[in-house]
């Protein structure tokens, strides 16, 4: 990867500089010399007979299901990529304007490094840089959203030895091995936390004929669900429609329950993860076997996560400290050292040099 030239000019030592993680579940903003800023859904209610946004972030999330007809809470991120240019751009002027302008009214705009999903095209490489330089930045640079996450774990991500990272979002788990300050070898699922929420919706329809939404899907796999059997087995009410009589009920549903609804998504991500093992070329894999795999991302909260994949790849696995933020305190951690890490930046085919 070859390193972006005049490093002390691409982003100012003196600029309040800021990272964004722009998830597909939820983004956070770090500012540089002050930390992470700002945790958000990434969730806008747009009210679609005016085309006016109503509300960003939590309060457009709490609208989800509870509205009108005509407005409609929509998360302008799919998979990890921009769905919705126009949302996007608003989504990221009110991060930016909320963590940056109320502070710096009259400065140009901050310099924005943003995570991306390893692997995505150059056209939705630009549909990101444009949207956030039309939202207020004054240059965008990338960094792929597995080599932020080490970086967040503090991995010797420079060094050469093999780094095994799991970066399990909203809308992908990516799996890659980081080596001398660049991914060696990486693979991309959609199998993710939103999946997994679906996977609750519909095993409460078949099992229970009970009718259920995102956001309870999402409590019930966050208090009870897991990967691996635990010492207590939890339980907790789950309340929705009767399909068959269309009232309401509520049944308890229990932690075996919903490993059960999970099961085959997991085992799609184990099947990934220990493809990627099996892909490692062997002197590294012999480092990760040392090192061993780091999970990062909100996904890597489901309990037991790690003990299924340490059984199953025979490498011991861990969560990284506070996985929901590790992307965005790797890119953070690129923005405070940005001479010794520049190279770990993404460049595209539009990006201009810096001036």
């Amino acid at each position: 990867m070859r390193i972006i030239p005049s490093l002390n000019k691409l982003i100012s030592r003196f600029g309040k500089d800021i990272a964004i993680d722009l998830g597909t579940a939820n983004s956070l903003v770090y500012v540089r010399g002050r930390g992470i800023v700002l945790q958000e859904p990434s969730v806008v209610a747009v009210n679609q007979k005016t085309g006016q946004v109503l509300a960003i972030g939590e309060d457009a999330k709490k609208m989800v299901g509870k509205t009108p007809a005509y407005i409609v809470a929509t998360r302008p991120l799919v998979k990890g990529v921009i769905s919705d240019f126009e949302i996007t751009e608003q989504m990221l002027r009110y991060f930016i304007d909320r963590v940056y302008r109320n502070h710096f009214p009259l400065s140009p705009g901050p310099r924005t490094i943003i995570g991306i999903p390893f692997g995505v095209t150059e056209v939705e490489k630009k549909a990101v840089r444009d949207a956030a330089l039309n939202a207020g930045a004054r240059d965008v640079y990338l960094i792929d959203e597995p080599m932020a996450t080490a970086i967040g774990a503090r991995l010797p991500v420079q060094e050469a030895g093999g780094n095994f990272i799991v970066d399990m979002g909203g809308g992908t788990t990516e799996v890659a091995v980081i080596s001398l300050g660049g991914i060696v070898l990486a693979k991309s699922s959609r199998i993710a936390g939103d999946k997994l929420n679906d996977d609750i919706i519909h095993f409460a329809q078949e099992e229970y004929k009970l009718l259920i939404g995102e956001r309870t899907a999402e409590a019930i796999k966050i208090q009870i669900g897991s990967a691996y059997p635990t010492k207590e087995v939890r339980d907790m009410p789950l309340r929705g429609r009767n399909m068959i009589t269309g009232l309401p009920e509520e049944i308890i549903i229990s932690e075996i329950d919903v490993r059960r609804a999970l099961e085959k998504s997991v085992r799609q991500i184990v099947n990934e993860i220990k493809q990627t093992v099996e892909e490692t070329p062997p002197e590294l894999l012999a480092d990760v076997m040392t090192n061993g795999i780091y999970l990062g991302g909100g996904g890597a909260l489901l309990r037991g996560l790690d003990l299924l994949l340490a059984k199953e790849t025979k490498i011991p696995t861990r969560v990284i400290e506070d996985p929901l933020t590790a992307m965005v305190r790797g890119a953070g951690y690129v923005l405070e050292n940005i001479d010794e890490l520049a190279e770990v930046l993404v460049e595209t085919e539009n990006l201009e040099p810096p001036k």
